[in-house]
């Protein structure tokens, strides 16, 4: 991988040289024909003046790919794939100078290309799980919001998570609210955002997961060494499992709609799929919380996925995104909806238009936008182990909010989450903090005793 990326960058160089010289040619070129008598005044050579941020990044990118070089001609690939996750933490400082959202085109960009390490080591065994026939080596996922348009896949699945989530898709293509639209509290660990649901829309995100689908069909056809009978590892886009998160355009009328419209094009691609009505960034996206709105809404997502064609696996499971900003008696609703209409799963929960004690001093927290990282962690655990209670266990529950470490990782679990996801976490620790969950996680899991991850699930609400 050393040499691959050195290469890139050696042509790269090579060819920003090149265009530079034939810059300083056709200028040369168009003095001499306007002074045809007059030889054109020698080009002084000048120096590229980067800035200090710039010399810095140049140094340690030139630092990692000699010293990766020359490391995996001494090591086993496993040695090699764990140095480089490590030194994933010297280059990811430099995304803080940069503006939120530039850091984040960056970052999908580079996943996207694969200038991000893959992980070759086997998750512990301990991590592996088995949730709506769908096998997982570990549950630690990345949430929707990263990778909003499905352009990164194959590269954040090759980081190791046990699931991605792209999304949230909207039928048709919209920008979103004006930027600025991210703003980071690194003090707190935490981000404030009123994106808005930009989306180049599903038709973009399908022809995108069309291509990946196509290529993990071939992998997995070529590579028939597994028994029949054992359902393997990873899922329609790659080693792990896809999600795809489903959202409402912001002028759209109806709601039920479009996420119809996007069940029908996009459930062929997923390994499950979210109904997302808790972003507090499209007006009244949230009032479909409401019990007879949700049950309305998803009666009828349930029946354009079930009218679909499937195959042996069947349909999708479908699972609806709440908010942490709920009453008693709104998650009391939610739950008797999910039950009665034997929704798969809940995912607890999105950003919230709350702002804790911890955060309120920052003058950065006067931000309109949904809040998330460490201050929503109390807050959405709690919402978590109420709904875990409401629904007495029997619907599976993705915890998500303020997750940055194992152990943060493991209360999630306890609380009655069977799979947990993170964003703001990664956004701030870069790809070095997966391997470290899953590492923590394991080492959680064995010190209490537990030899499974299902063991745990709930272990606060007994």
């Amino acid at each position: 991988m050393a040499t691959r990326i050195a290469l890139k960058f050696i042509r790269d160089c090579s060819v920003y040289r090149k265009i530079k010289s034939n810059n300083i040619s056709r200028h040369s070129f168009c003095t001499g024909a306007s002074t045809a008598a007059t030889p054109p005044p020698p080009i002084p050579k000048k120096v590229p003046q980067f800035s200090k941020t710039g010399r810095l990044f140049t140094g340690a990118v030139l630092s990692l790919i000699i010293g990766g070089g020359a490391y995996a001609s001494t090591v086993d690939e496993a040695t090699f794939c764990g140095w480089l996750f490590s030194a994933t933490k010297l280059v990811n400082p430099f995304f803080a100078y940069l503006d939120p959202e530039v850091a984040h085109r960056l970052a999908v960009s580079a996943a996207a290309r694969g200038w991000v390490p893959i992980e070759k080591r086997p998750d512990p065994q301990i991590l592996g799980l088995q949730v709506w026939g769908r096998r997982f080596s570990n549950p630690i996922g990345l949430s929707a919001g990263f990778d909003k348009n499905a352009e990164a896949v194959e590269g954040l699945l090759g980081l190791g998570f046990g699931f991605v989530e792209v999304g949230s898709v909207t039928p048709v293509p919209q920008e979103g609210n004006p930027k600025p639209r991210i703003f980071r509290l690194p003090k707190e660990g935490a981000i404030i955002n009123r994106c808005g649901f930009n989306s180049e829309g599903i038709v973009a995100v399908a022809k995108r997961l069309g291509a990946q689908h196509g290529k993990r069909k071939m992998e997995t056809s070529s590579s028939s060494s597994s028994t029949e009978d054992e359902n393997v590892h990873g899922g329609k886009a790659g080693p792990g499992i896809l999600g795809v998160n489903l959202g409402k355009n912001k002028t759209s009328e109806d709601a039920a709609a479009d996420y119809v419209q996007g069940v029908h094009t996009l459930s062929q691609y997923a390994d499950y799929l979210v109904i997302n009505i808790s972003s507090p960034n499209t007006p009244g996206l949230r009032q479909l919380q409401g019990r007879k709105q949700l049950k309305d809404l998803v009666k009828k997502i349930q029946a354009a996925r079930d009218e679909m064609q499937w195959g042996e696996e069947g349909p999708p499971p479908l699972l609806v995104k709440i908010a942490p900003d709920l009453s008693k008696q709104d998650l009391e609703d939610i739950a008797a909806v999910a039950q009665a209409l034997r929704v798969d799963g809940l995912i607890i929960s999105n950003t919230t238009i709350q702002r804790p004690d911890s955060v309120s001093k920052d003058p950065t927290a006067e931000e309109t936008g949904g809040l998330s990282g460490k201050p929503l962690f109390d807050l959405s655990t709690n919402i978590l182990k109420d709904m875990y209670n409401l629904t007495k266990g029997r619907i599976p529950l993705i915890g998500c909010g303020g997750i940055s470490s194992g152990e943060d990782a493991y209360k999630k679990i306890r609380a009655g989450a069977t799979l947990v996801q993170l964003y703001t976490a990664f956004a701030y620790g870069g790809p070095a903090l997966i391997p470290q969950i899953k590492a923590e996680l394991a080492e959680c899991l064995e010190r209490d005793g537990y030899k499974s991850i299902y063991e745990a699930v709930g272990a606060d609400c007994r």
